[in-house]
């Protein structure tokens, strides 16, 4: 469950990226590690000189241009196949409509919250359009992305992004009345697990571990608890019932969880992210 689905088309021969900040090096990262694309066949759109020095230090293969314009007014060079737009929200219609007529006969994929499939074909002008929400563990291959698709995409089309986002971690295809629950579960999640983390870290720290070896400690129990989610089937509440005997220290320090409302808490943060994607829609 947790591993990358193989592929048996092993390289995508030519994506555009347009946006390069963290999202998108996240996604592109752990498609070049995974051998799906290759730095020669990235283009990155990104004006911005910080993000493009960081693009030219990790990838140094990768073409780097400022802006659509360059690929459309070059007849040497070879449009890609797939562009997948990595920016805020508010500047996917600017970047779309700035292009206005290239995108003719394109497969275009968002990874913006709350961007609607309608919303992004109207910008285009026309629906062979993807939405997708990945997430950062997509750059050491452990992402959780979900996509769905306009009706003007083939199935071909489908079959090449889910193959894409296979070859980073687990990819779903679900309904787009579904994404925004994904953008607050799977995409936003990672931040509340980092914060987790740290605070099982801080825990180890106040009961006077040293802080490089609580940190690590408290990694490897995230990594190894979700391993046994994802390898046994189990549901976690039995798995934690494992755990927990009577009268001992795990059954302590879930009451104080319980006491605290941790559960509800993670609940209500997952919900609140979905709002607010939908907000942004």
């Amino acid at each position: 469950m947790l591993t990358p689905t193989p592929d048996s088309d092993p390289q995508l021969a030519g994506l555009c990226l347009v946006g390069g900040g963290q999202m998108g090096r996240a996604m592109m990262g752990g498609m070049i590690a995974a051998g799906r694309l290759t730095e020669q066949d990235l283009t990155v759109v990104e004006p911005a000189s910080a993000s493009r020095d960081w693009w030219e230090q990790r990838h140094p293969g990768a073409r780097l241009i400022d802006d659509l314009g360059e690929l459309s007014e070059s007849s040497s060079v070879t449009v890609p196949e797939v562009f997948v737009l990595a920016v805020k929200p508010n500047i996917v219609p600017v970047v779309a409509r700035q292009a206005d007529g290239f995108w003719d006969g394109k497969l275009v994929v968002s990874i913006a919250a709350g961007v609607t499939l309608a919303s992004l074909a109207s910008w285009i002008g026309h629906d062979r359009v993807v939405r997708v929400m990945p997430n950062t563990p997509s750059l050491v291959g452990q992402g959780a992305s979900a996509f769905c698709t306009a009706a003007g995409t083939t199935a071909a089309d489908r079959k090449r992004v889910e193959s894409v986002l296979s070859s980073v971690g687990l990819c779903e295809h679900v309904e787009e009345k579904q994404i925004d629950a994904v953008t607050g579960l799977s995409g936003s999640g990672p931040a509340y697990v980092f914060t987790i983390i740290e605070g099982l870290a801080d825990g180890g720290v106040l009961a006077g571990l040293p802080r490089d070896l609580a940190m690590r400690l408290a990694t490897q129990t995230v990594l190894g608890a979700a391993t046994m989610v994802g390898q046994t089937g189990l549901h976690p509440g039995e798995l934690k019932d494992a755990v927990a005997s009577p009268a001992g220290t795990t059954i302590v320090g879930l009451n104080v969880l319980e006491k605290n409302a941790l559960r509800a808490t993670m609940a209500d943060a997952v919900a609140a992210a979905a709002e607010r994607s939908r907000q942004l829609g």
